[in-house]
């Protein structure tokens, strides 16, 4: 019997591992829809028995694992388990997985920053890739495709790269040159979409269905979700258990906000926290359907318009799920400006040493907005999410770096004596 099933987020119909797996679904088979322009409905959450865990492991147990490595803890993971293991994995394959072991550090009196530039790709992504390779070592499977604007692709080519797993990633045509490269150096299968996001998305849908590959659409596969709540007990064990007050969290899809909120749910249902961070997702004004969703009540497809391309998304395929996982954490949502990204971005670099990318940057980008607006609580704790490297888009850095003078050996001494 297994330990884990997955749930409805819409209809809350449970089904087992077998039934969903077995028969490579995605969303719910009674009412799941991955329509046009429109978020997913039927998004499948996966849930543990967490009675039994909290039986079995205890808080201070937990805080003794290392971080970014997550099959220390496979009673939390939705994969083949025996013997207390992730089975069917070899140790050598679970290396190739590493993540970084320092993501957190202090920038000032009480605001750190969760830094995921250092993972094996550069981004974020790698923890929902983690998960997706892992299940994908278990069942066999050799061919794996993915629709991104770049981080994920780039995330997937990279992981499958190092365990011999053959890659297609759909991205559109505004991808930034530095990620589509970083797809293509990994010997990736690339197909660019002239189209937006949204657009490569859909495709990606009709041909791996037709093709059998295992898709990674984020959202989309179940299990991007539960890989990105990694972060949540990393950020538990490597403050041993005092957490933030705020989690400022750059959000497109909406799938790392609820991968975060899952991560913190988890340790509350296991008695080891007693309250979630607020999280406060953070979006492009061009792209923000999900603050226009908390603001309204209803989702209207807007195509999206922003610089920062890792969160630009007219239709959050997540959209329902991370609005209810910032409400549920008692936080909210705002839109900031493209010009207030770059200024984010300038600022992290310049004055912490920090080189994030546009979408990234947006989280420090609200975080200045509210204090500024004296909106958030004195003294309280935040930490920023920062879920890209800068050098995944370069061009950005061009907008507000100027293209340095050249001068001979001699015309230089004479302009530094």
């Amino acid at each position: 019997m297994s330990h884990y099933l997955y749930k409805c987020f819409d209809c809350s119909t449970e089904y087992t591992p077998e039934e969903i797996e077995n028969n490579f679904i995605y969303l719910c088979p009674k009412c799941g829809t991955a329509n046009r322009n429109e978020p997913l409905k039927g998004v499948l959450k996966i849930l543990y028995d967490y009675i039994d865990i909290r039986e079995k492991v205890s808080g201070e147990q937990f805080l003794k694992n290392p971080i970014g490595e997550i099959w220390n803890y496979p009673f939390l993971l939705p994969l083949e388990v025996e013997n207390d293991k992730i089975s069917k994995v070899t140790f050598l394959q679970l290396e190739k997985l590493r993540l970084t072991k320092e993501p957190i550090y202090n920038i000032e009196k009480n605001l750190q920053i969760f830094d995921d530039t250092r993972n094996p790709t550069l981004s974020y992504k790698d923890r929902a890739t983690q998960l997706i390779i892992l299940k994908a070592l278990q069942i066999g499977i050799d061919e794996i495709s993915a629709a991104s604007t770049g981080n994920a692709g780039s995330s997937l080519a990279g992981i499958c790269a190092k365990l011999g797993i053959t890659s297609h990633i759909f991205v559109p045509k505004n991808i930034p040159a530095s990620k589509r490269i970083q797809i293509q150096s990994y010997g990736a299968n690339i197909y660019l979409v002239d189209g937006s996001y949204d657009d490569a998305f859909d495709l990606c849908l009709d041909v791996s269905k037709k093709k059998g590959w295992y898709n990674r659409n984020t959202a989309y596969n179940p299990l991007t979700i539960e890989g990105k709540k990694s972060s949540a007990y990393d950020i538990f064990i490597s403050q041993n258990g005092e957490l933030p007050d705020y989690i400022f969290i750059p959000v497109g899809d909406g799938v790392i906000i609820s991968g975060i909120y899952k991560g913190f749910w988890e340790l509350k249902q296991l008695g080891w926290i007693d309250k979630i961070p607020k999280l406060i997702g953070v979006q492009a004004e061009g792209s923000d359907a999900i603050v226009r969703y908390l603001s309204t009540g209803e989702f209207n497809f807007i195509e999206a318009n922003t610089i920062a391309d890792s969160i630009s998304a007219g239709a959050p395929r997540n959209l329902f799920m991370a609005a209810h996982s910032i409400m549920d954490s008692d936080g909210f949502a705002i839109s900031v400006t493209d010009n207030e990204i770059l200024e984010a971005q300038k600022a992290l670099t310049a004055k912490y040493g920090v080189l994030a990318e546009p979408s990234a940057s947006a989280s420090y980008a609200g975080y200045t907005k509210l204090k500024n607006q004296n909106n958030l609580e004195e003294n309280s704790k935040v930490m920023l999410m920062i879920t890209g490297h800068g050098l995944k888009d370069v061009s950005s850095l061009e907008k507000w770096n100027d293209s340095p003078k050249i001068r001979s050996s001699e015309e230089w001494k004479k302009e530094l004596s």
